[in-house]
Formats: C-alpha cells, structure tokens, sequence
C-alpha cells in the first residue's frame, strides 16, 4: 500500500509556469512507475505524463508535449510536475498515480495505475 499526496497547484495567469509535487509514503515508490492525469469538470480524466521507476523514460500527452516535465526524486519519495507556459486548457484537478510492477502497456489509461492521490487545483486564467 502507497499513500500520495499532491501539492503545488493554485492560480496564475495565462504562460505562468507551476511545480506540481507528489509525495509517497512507503518504500516501495522507487519501483513504481509514475503518472500525473488531470480532470477538467465535465470531462474524463486525462493521462499527462508518466516516468519511468528509474526515471530513464518519460512519456506525455500531445497537449503537454514541450510545456510540462515529469521528473522524480527516489532519494525524497516524490515525483514531480514542471509546468510552463500554462494555458485556461490546463485548468483542472491533477493526480499523481502510481504504477507497481509488473506494468503495464496502457501506459496512458488511468486504469493501468493502482494508487491515486486526492489531487490538487490548477487554475490558468486568461
């Protein structure tokens, strides 16, 4: 079992920039692949981003693609979220999964992932 929590989000203007943090509890988390999804109101909850356990290989949503960085740290127990140039369509609760091996090949598909976090607000204005 794996607890995450997210933190970082709040408000900022459109091409404004974030950190998205989650962090992990458990010893676990270094072998776990990670992901961040987003979910808009009214919409379906969406893959972001998602890294590797070791961090080799990271993959995004075309959205994103060029704007946002995944990256963790295995020594703090934490994954990351670097958002740039933000815009009103980022605007969404973001969560933090978690991927435990074995994994899978739906990398993008919340399904895949085991553990969610409780998300956090990302609010771009115009």
């Amino acid at each position: 079992q794996v607890q995450l929590v997210e933190s970082g989000g709040g408000l900022v203007q459109a091409g404004g920039s974030l950190r998205l943090s989650c962090a992990a509890s458990g010893r676990a988390f270094s072998s776990y692949a990670m992901g961040w999804f987003r979910q808009a109101p009214g919409k379906e909850r969406e893959f972001v981003a998602r890294i590797s356990w070791y961090g080799g290989n990271t993959y995004y949503a075309d959205s994103v693609k060029g704007r946002f960085t995944i990256f963790r740290d295995n020594a703090k127990n934490t994954v990351y979220l670097q958002m740039n140039s933000l815009k009103p369509e980022d605007t969404a609760v973001y969560y933090c999964a978690a991927d435990p091996p074995p994994y899978g090949l739906d990398k993008d598909k919340p399904t895949q992932y085991q553990y969610w976090g409780q998300g956090t607000q990302v609010t771009v204005s115009s």
